[in-house]
């Protein structure tokens, strides 16, 4: 009885170490209007919306994308540039998406 416990623990072990191994990365990009509706594509849940983003991993060396949604610059507060690129002119501003991307 106690070598199952003992190798049900082990099994345990490893599948928690296997699990805590994936790296998981978290990017938030610019949606901007390029003509292309790429970014009606990651901001929706059209499906061409999985493609893209799965793109954009692959790009980064990882393996796929776990989500895609459009993100409300109030969750991001802070990594707004307030100038340059993805800053606000006047009343327009960027839009944000968040991809989550695995390895």
């Amino acid at each position: 009885m106690r070598f199952v416990t003992a190798a049900c623990a082990v099994v345990v072990v490893l599948v928690g170490a296997a699990a805590a191994h994936a790296e998981k990365r978290l990017f938030i990009i610019a949606s901007n209007a390029d003509g292309y509706g790429v970014d009606r594509c990651l901001s929706g849940s059209g499906a061409c919306g999985e493609a893209v983003a799965n793109s954009y991993c692959r790009a980064h060396e990882f393996t796929q994308a776990l989500s895609f949604h459009k993100v409300d610059r109030d969750d991001i507060t802070g990594a707004i540039p307030s100038s340059g690129p993805g800053s606000c002119k006047g009343s327009a501003c960027d839009d944000f998406v968040a991809i989550e991307c695995t390895r």
